[in-house]
């Protein structure tokens, strides 16, 4: 067995110091949901999430980076009783020693295609962000925006092992900072140039931002989402392999643009939008928990 291989065997069946790590990971994701309801996290569609497991959430990124992925894999936990794998970039996912135990521990993988495949013929939960990076960085009125770049990857490989795609859509997160600038202003232009000598890409600049008044402390914020119907990618006779890529791609990043406005909406009307505790009792909640 060759070592990429023998790695990708490894997503699955797991080392035992990682197995162990897992054990502890969990409980303490159990262990903190309560000090998470705290904060009442709107979650609603959740009706939406197969109970076998077997689909691939995809996903936006915010400028916290975490918080979605957090949210989304405790919030899948809970309900469906699954573990989720979310594919990561490569630089994180192959992060080797403790750091790297703990991200496999999370069920992290390097998004490859190969390891995406190897969790699908496992019917594992799957999760993807397919803007990856660079919908973190997040420069004036790009709040929630989806920068996919026309990456299709995702709904290739779940045509190919027959995974319905389920969008989640996070509102929040781009609310804690906040950029002070345009992307087309000198300021935003300048900073991209910085960004891009530092790290080689332009479009996963980290623009100057703020969190409470003109500080960096990060402004409280209550977290939203939403799980959206589930998308068959079967595909349908006399359609080319192509154009029904393009067709899944298409549906998925409507249907989560959509997911992302009504967030927005329901954030607005809000009273609770920014964790006042004097409005904790007035938050608003999803319709299946108020009903």
């Amino acid at each position: 067995m060759t070592n990429a291989a023998a790695r990708t065997e490894q997503i699955i069946e797991q080392p035992g110091r990682v197995r162990r790590l897992r054990r502890l990971v969990e409980a303490t994701a159990d262990g903190i949901w309560p000090a998470i309801d705290l904060t009442r996290p709107y979650v609603d569609g959740t009706e939406n999430l197969p109970r076998d497991g077997r689909f691939i959430l995809v996903g936006n990124h915010t400028q916290t980076g975490m918080a979605e992925a957090w949210l989304t894999c405790l919030s899948v936990r809970r309900i469906t009783g699954t573990r989720v794998r979310p594919l990561t970039e490569r630089g994180m996912g192959s992060m080797p020693g403790p750091i790297g135990d703990v991200l496999a521990a999370c069920g992290g993988v390097v998004g490859t295609p190969e390891n995406a495949t190897k969790l699908m013929q496992n019917n594992e939960t799957v999760l993807v962000f397919p803007g990856g990076g660079r919908e973190l960085g997040k420069f004036k009125g790009e709040e929630y925006q989806l920068k996919w770049d026309g990456r299709a990857g995702f709904a290739r490989v779940a045509i190919a092992n027959d995974y319905p795609i389920v969008p989640v859509g996070h509102v929040g997160g781009d609310d804690i900072y906040h950029s002070v600038v345009e992307r087309d202003s000198f300021l935003g232009r300048l900073t991209e140039k910085v960004g891009q000598a530092i790290t080689g890409k332009a479009d996963m600049t980290m623009p100057l931002t703020r969190g409470i008044g003109p500080t960096l402390i990060p402004s409280p914020q209550r977290m939203y989402l939403r799980f959206g119907q589930p998308i068959n990618t079967r595909q349908p006779a006399g359609v080319t392999d192509e154009d029904w890529v393009s067709t899944v791609k298409a549906s998925a990043q409507t249907a989560l643009e959509s997911i992302l406005h009504e967030l927005q909406d329901v954030r607005s009307e809000d009273p609770f939008r920014q964790l006042n505790p004097l409005a904790w009792r007035h938050a608003l909640r999803p319709p299946t928990a108020a009903s």
